[in-house]
């Protein structure tokens, strides 16, 4: 009986998490495509297409982290500093001392682990602000980065690595197919496990998880793991992409990750929402900065029209919920007006 109950309250907190607005985001989406078609007849050529889909394919490998962790009700804004430490890390090993790229990767990804799961950590065990803690965790890796480079690019990265960000397959890029492969692996632990639906449950109601005897501590620490290998192979691709590793990658990765998120109905107060919108939000972004080149738009104005995107992504959820509550509030008034 008390199992049954465990697993009724479980059900109960996650239902509601599993609503997704996926389909209108992607009408959007196909809107946009539309407009930039009618806007640039370069929009739809081979060589701009292939950028878009490679450009977008970083931001998104971050966002569907971010997500995750956005479901629980939180968020990391040291994503882009773990993804360029764990670059230059990869671009010292490779390059200053000699590695074979294989299992440097691995390395790499295990150490992006531990900056995650180091993240989680003091979080959790500390009971501290997400993001006043990723704040300062960002100067902490962005700080190592600097000691390390002094501010240079590492270059001669071996060209056995390169085909991982400047290759493709069958036309689609080397970058985009690893964004599918992990979109599929997240949505499957999201969507089909205990864990993922644990996520559910301690974004729709933290307490109530506790309760129910999740614990709580342990899935949110092992997210914040899971987010920073994310992020340390979204760097690594980066400098596959380029040919050096930089201090600088992955600077607008943490706003445009949350934005692509939100933008995709990921809600920023947690447990609603599908990681697969950060993949679509990711392409309305995408899209937007494309155009702004394509337009010959001053391309300083790409900071600022990200700033918008990001302010405007993270008002929806309010906008949202104050249009609802106003609508709740005349429904109650008509119903009274037709009590009495």
């Amino acid at each position: 009986m008390g199992r049954f109950n465990v697993q009724a309250g479980l059900k109960k907190l996650t239902q509601a998490g599993k609503k997704s607005k996926l389909l209108n985001i992607a009408i959007v989406l196909a809107g946009m495509i539309v407009i930039a078609m009618a806007a640039s007849p370069n929009f739809l050529t081979k060589f701009n297409l292939q950028s878009v889909v490679r450009d977008l394919a970083f931001v998104s490998i971050i966002a569907t982290g971010q997500s995750c962790l956005l479901l629980l009700g939180e968020l990391d804004l040291s994503v882009g500093k773990m993804a360029s430490l764990s670059g230059v890390l990869a671009g010292i090993m490779m390059v200053q001392l000699g590695f074979h790229p294989a299992p440097v990767l691995v390395v790499c990804l295990l150490l992006g682990g531990i900056f995650g799961l180091l993240n989680g950590t003091i979080i959790t065990r500390l009971r501290l602000n997400a993001m006043v803690v990723t704040i300062g965790m960002q100067g902490l890796y962005g700080g190592i980065n600097l000691v390390l480079t002094k501010g240079k690019a590492i270059i001669n990265i071996p060209q056995s690595i390169q085909f991982l960000g400047k290759g493709d397959l069958l036309g689609i890029p080397m970058p985009f197919v690893f964004t599918v492969i992990i979109l599929l692996l997240v949505l499957f632990i999201t969507q089909k496990t205990v864990f993922g639906r644990y996520i559910y449950a301690i974004g729709n109601s933290r307490d109530a998880a506790e309760i129910l005897g999740i614990n709580v501590t342990f899935v949110r620490t092992l997210t914040y793991g899971l987010v920073g290998v994310l992020s340390a192979f979204a760097g690594i691709l980066m400098v596959a992409r380029l040919g050096a590793s930089q201090p600088s990658i992955g600077d607008a990765w943490p706003m445009n990750s949350i934005a692509a998120s939100v933008i995709g109905g990921v809600a920023l107060t947690g447990g609603i929402g599908n990681p697969a919108g950060a993949l679509l939000g990711a392409c309305i972004i995408s899209i937007i900065q494309n155009m702004i080149v394509l337009l010959g738009v001053n391309v300083y104005w790409q900071t600022a029209v990200s700033g918008v995107v990001v302010v405007l992504a993270i008002s929806f959820d309010s906008i949202g919920i104050i249009i609802q509550n106003r609508a709740a509030r005349r429904r109650a008034l008509a119903a009274n007006k037709e009590r009495i």
